[in-house]
């Protein structure tokens, strides 16, 4: 991912000297449980211990090596080999490549989704927060774009939450699912190595044995980190998008944070643009984009081939960083966002009171009214308002076939629009409970 949308803990994550140094954690625990087993004596075990290291030098002699091999973890091994000559063959025995690589990433995908996890829990309680306190804050509905029927903000938030709660819950099964390792040789059968060291080792680093593995993890495993990270990144896409609709001029009922000193555009200095979600949701589609290659990557030849490989060196890294920064960035917008109640009041306005259509409908049908002939008789009121620009009380109580049934006190109230939100509290209960 570039540096613009990279924070420092995934940096460091992801780095090419964090990525040697949790092969190299790998490895020692696989030389402990050799020990153990009385293949490494216990002076050259704390031999090893003390002087292999990944530092500056070790770097530049894996990089030197791997010009020569073509193969990233020859190329680790010879370098730590040089650290630990009289020693060296007990270094990487048994293994293969796959047995390092695929147990150290599962680490790093632990820290990661560990971290997004922390992230995703702050954003859930930035949410709870304004759920609590725009409970009331009476705002228009709308579907297709169009006014439908009035809810408040802070449902529309609590509707965030809920989300997001189920995001964790597809993270935290992720975390589950990806906390394997195996250590069991070239194509999964042990065939230089004993369940026992794999176990041991495995133990000590915080893994569960891979109950049946090829050369490699199976890769279903990763696409379901995958998947839960691009679920959650289209959450926050739909969370973005509904700001950067009401942050329209034509809306103008919420506006993300604007600095000082800020500048929206080059060209017309009024301009504030919601650039932030907009960041958002681009970067959601290419998180998604990553699910694609993953699932991709399932199918491999045989016991396993590497097209997955190269894909992994991206993908994983970027999709993870780019899902910790957009939740970050989100929680931002969220603890600036600019709320206009008063415009919002104002555009209810705009459509003359026909939110109330459906509440009079009802009214009518509980009159006795059979319902497409009240539906008809709500229909034409309605149309007139609309075309007419007058309030939709106002063509009610002038229609006979109306009056028949309804008086004019019914009608003002039934345009009410707390008449719509009487139920708010059991949803609130529902979610968060005596909250």
């Amino acid at each position: 991912m570039i540096a613009r949308y990279t924070r420092k803990p995934f940096k460091e994550l992801w780095s090419e000297k964090r990525k040697f140094e949790l092969w190299l954690k790998v490895e020692l625990a696989v030389c402990r449980a050799w020990h153990k087993k009385g293949k490494i004596p216990t002076q050259a075990l704390q031999e090893i211990e003390r002087r292999v290291k990944v530092d500056e030098r070790t770097l530049e002699r894996i990089e030197y090596y791997e010009k020569i091999y073509k193969h990233d973890v020859l190329a680790f091994v010879s370098a730590i080999g040089e650290q630990i000559p009289e020693y060296s063959h007990y270094f990487h025995m048994g293994l293969t490549s796959s047995d390092v690589v695929d147990t150290a990433l599962a680490l790093q995908l632990k820290q990661a989704l560990n971290l997004i996890i922390e992230n995703v829990d702050r954003l859930l309680e930035r949410l709870k927060e304004l759920a609590l306190r725009e409970k009331d804050t009476i705002m228009m509905g709308r579907t297709h774009g169009v006014h439908a029927e009035p809810i408040t903000l802070g449902l529309k938030f609590l509707s965030w939450y809920q989300e997001m709660k189920r995001n964790r819950d597809r993270l935290v099964r992720a975390l589950e699912n990806i906390s394997y390792g195996k250590l069991s040789g070239a194509v999964g059968t042990y065939s230089n190595l004993d369940p026992e060291i794999e176990r041991l080792a495995l133990e000590e680093l915080g893994l569960k044995v891979e109950p049946v593995s090829t050369q490699i993890v199976p890769r279903d495993r990763h696409a379901e980190v995958l998947w839960a990270i691009g679920i959650a990144a289209t959450s926050l896409e739909r969370f973005a998008t509904e700001i950067r609709h009401l942050q329209r001029t034509e809306v103008g009922e919420l506006q993300e944070p604007f600095t000082e000193g800020q500048r929206g555009s080059s060209a017309m200095p009024h301009k504030k643009n919601p650039i932030h979600a907009e960041r958002v949701c681009g970067l959601a589609r290419l998180i998604r984009g990553y699910l694609t290659t993953a699932l991709e990557n399932v199918p491999l030849w045989h016991e396993r081939d590497i097209s997955h490989s190269s894909a992994e060196r991206v993908i994983l890294p970027d999709a993870t960083t780019a899902m910790d920064y957009i939740l970050n960035l989100f929680i931002q917008i969220l603890d600036g966002l600019v709320i206009d109640r008063d415009r919002m009041i104002k555009n209810m306005e705009l459509s003359f009171g026909l939110y109330a259509s459906s509440k009079v409908l009802v009214r009518l049908m509980e009159k006795g009214v059979p319902r497409d002939r009240a539906y008809d008789m709500v229909q034409a009121c309605a149309m007139k308002s609309w075309n007419q620009k007058r309030a939709f009380a106002d063509v009610l109580a002038e229609d006979q076939a109306i009056r028949e049934f309804l008086s004019v006190e019914e009608i003002r109230q039934l345009i009410d629009p707390k008449g719509f939100l009487k139920n708010i509290d059991v949803i609130y209960s529902r979610v968060l409970g005596s909250s």
